[in-house]
């Protein structure tokens, strides 16, 4: 017997991507959209498509998702971005996974992500996969503000099909993010102790360039690659000025002597 799906959606000001989000999943049971303070269409967008819109504070994007998903009609969610498309292909798989008396209790999905119009299938984002679908009572997400994943008791798996992920528009969507991103790895440069010393300020970026332009092919992609893999870089020392910026405020650093 086929278990039933949930569909969750975080949103913040997403009225450009949301409809086109929507309708890939609209062949599910259930379509939850969870918008965190939007000031466009979005949430009129929601109300018109979806089940139901939760709304609710943002703190980070795993709070946001561990907030919601108690909240989800089955068990069985999947959990999609508002710039993120499920293709016909993918949708067919998640069906079978869902028709299986042999499904595992999770699944990581690879994603086809596009920069600024063109697809990039190498400078590192070839790796790029996220455990979307999965049981929701056998796993929550890390408690982590970037790149948290669920962390699922029982056993994981990895699908065929592939996510398409729309990521960056343009260089003005970039940098919201960019602003957000880099301060919570620096909060969770903090948790962790690390400090940003000189060497990982500056041989951290360098190296995050020359693995993703020269060793992961970003040089294959000509300019998309290059501004891709520059701006990789430049988050990394932002994310690590950021840190020495706390570290320097705080007080952490050794006082200097006198000669």
């Amino acid at each position: 017997m086929r278990r039933k799906l949930s569909v969750l959606i975080p949103t913040r000001n997403e009225s450009d991507n949301l409809p086109g989000c929507l309708a890939s999943v609209r062949w599910a049971d259930e379509v939850v959209v969870v918008d965190s303070g939007s000031t466009d269409d979005t949430v009129a967008i929601a109300r018109a498509d979806a089940d139901r819109v939760l709304e609710h504070e943002y703190v980070n994007s795993a709070a946001q998702k561990n907030w919601a998903l108690p909240q989800l009609t089955h068990p069985w969610v999947l959990i999609v971005d508002a710039d993120e498309r499920v293709p016909p292909a993918l949708r067919a798989e998640i069906e079978e996974v869902l028709a299986s008396p042999h499904a595992a209790d999770g699944y990581w999905i690879y994603r086809d992500n596009h920069f600024l119009g063109k697809r990039i299938r190498g400078a590192g984002w070839q790796r790029d996969r996220v455990l979307r679908l999965f049981d929701r009572t056998k796993g929550a997400y890390q408690p982590l503000h970037v790149h948290a994943e669920v962390e699922i008791d029982g056993r994981v798996e990895t699908l065929r099909g592939r996510l398409t992920h729309d990521t960056y528009r343009s260089l003005d969507r970039y940098f919201e993010k960019f602003l957000r991103y880099t301060r919570w790895s620096a909060e969770d440069l903090k948790a962790r102790g690390v400090r940003a010393s000189g060497a990982r300020l500056f041989l951290r970026p360098v190296a995050r360039f020359l693995r993703q332009y020269i060793l992961e092919g970003g040089f294959r992609y000509g300019r998309h690659g290059l501004v891709l893999c520059m701006l990789a870089a430049f988050s990394v020392f932002t994310k690590y000025a950021r840190r020495w910026e706390d570290e320097t405020r705080g007080g952490s650093d050794p006082p200097a002597t006198t000669p």
